[in-house]
């Protein structure tokens, strides 16, 4: 039966009704997805990632304090391919940049040139953790698989610094920073004696969250050699940094791992003739948002504010959080993966380099760091 011309009209205009309510229906969708909490999408870092619109949105002031944000820098994945990505060191001398890698026993090294990373720069590396560079830019490394501090020296050979405190054995030093006085000081909490994934031996008594002996921090005399405590009173020390005078030691402690008492918090002590700490308290605390993870590393700008790597509660948490010098939070660095360490490097001190479990990040900021890498 043919159609009349009034039947045919009819039919154009409710097709026409149908694409416009389909596409208001689209249009509400994809405004309720945009609308959203940024964070809750995983960004691309990958080779294939669109590039991002400045200011990058990742990078966030919390305060006016935080004048480190540059409006046309990204965050950039430089590399990814590790297991748990740790302890940055810059040289400034070599312009580049080595991290541990510790379940792989490994040392990469990435180099400011070209960009270029080379596998293991040093294999195996008895599963280091915290590294770092002495005043005569010799390489420190913490090691897990050995539970000692050692030294590279300038000709290739490897000086033992700690293996033993207390006439006990150290129970897995985790991170290093030296002094202008020469002393070199580190922490102990025994995270890589405590499961054999990140050391390739396991301690006998696996019921004892302390493998050989109370977690400390410690200071290796330059002159005597001698390895001597300067604090117990912190569950697990992790990350540290001083102050840029030098007058104040900043600790991450990462106890609540094994002690349900412990406070996830950052501490800082007054360093008392470059030898000694006192007067003890809590510097910051890692809650934000009525969520709190764990401080990791940490390193000081010129300014005095704290960097701390941040991780284990998810998007819009995990990355890099910034204190300004009286402990509140001034800034985030968003990153997709759990922050474990960080440090100032690049020709200028200001770039910070990220390593975040699988990758190594770095962005370009409005400050430098504070001491030598």
């Amino acid at each position: 039966m043919k159609k009349d011309r009034e039947e045919i009209l009819h039919e154009q205009q409710e097709r026409k009704l149908m694409t416009r309510r389909a596409f208001m229906k689209a249009a509400a969708a994809i405004a309720a997805i945009t609308s959203m909490d940024p964070v809750a999408f995983a960004r691309n870092f990958g080779p294939e990632a669109e590039p991002t619109r400045y200011p990058d949105p990742d990078i966030v002031a919390l305060d006016k304090r935080f004048k480190a944000k540059i409006g046309n820098t990204p965050i950039q994945r430089l590399y990814t391919g590790t297991l748990w990505a740790e302890g940055p060191a810059w040289n400034g001398v070599g312009r580049y940049l080595i991290w541990s890698d510790i379940p792989n026993d490994e040392q990469l090294r990435w180099i400011e040139e070209d960009g270029h990373v080379s596998r293991r720069f040093r294999y195996p590396s008895n599963n280091s953790n915290g590294n770092t560079f002495d005043w005569q830019g010799r390489q420190l490394a913490c090691e897990h698989g050995t539970r000692r501090v050692v030294r590279y020296e300038n000709n290739g050979s490897i000086t033992v610094l700690a293996d033993k405190a207390n006439g006990k054995p150290l129970n897995g030093p985790n991170d290093i920073v030296v002094h202008p006085d020469g002393g070199i000081w580190f922490t102990d909490p025994g995270y890589g004696a405590l499961i054999g994934y990140e050391s390739n031996w396991r301690k006998a008594n696996t019921g004892s969250p302390q493998p050989f002996q109370k977690e400390a921090i410690y200071r290796i005399d330059p002159k005597s050699g001698n390895v001597e405590k300067v604090t117990d009173e912190i569950f697990k020390p992790n990350g540290l940094c001083f102050s840029p005078d030098y007058k104040k030691l900043y600790v991450a402690d990462t106890g609540a791992s094994h002690y349900p008492d412990a406070p996830k918090n950052i501490k800082v002590w007054d360093v008392v003739d470059n030898v000694k700490l006192a007067n003890g308290k809590e510097f910051a605390s890692t809650a934000y948002e009525g969520k709190a993870g764990f401080a990791d590393g940490i390193r000081a700008d010129v300014d005095g504010n704290v960097w701390a790597g941040m991780g284990w509660v998810g998007d819009g948490y995990d990355g890099v959080h910034i204190f300004a010098p009286n402990g509140e939070r001034i800034g985030i660095i968003r990153l997709p993966e759990i922050c474990s360490n960080l440090v100032f490097g690049g020709t200028y001190r200001n770039r910070l380099f990220m390593t975040a479990s699988q990758s190594l990040y770095a962005v370009y900021v409005e400050t430098q760091g504070a001491h030598i890498t």
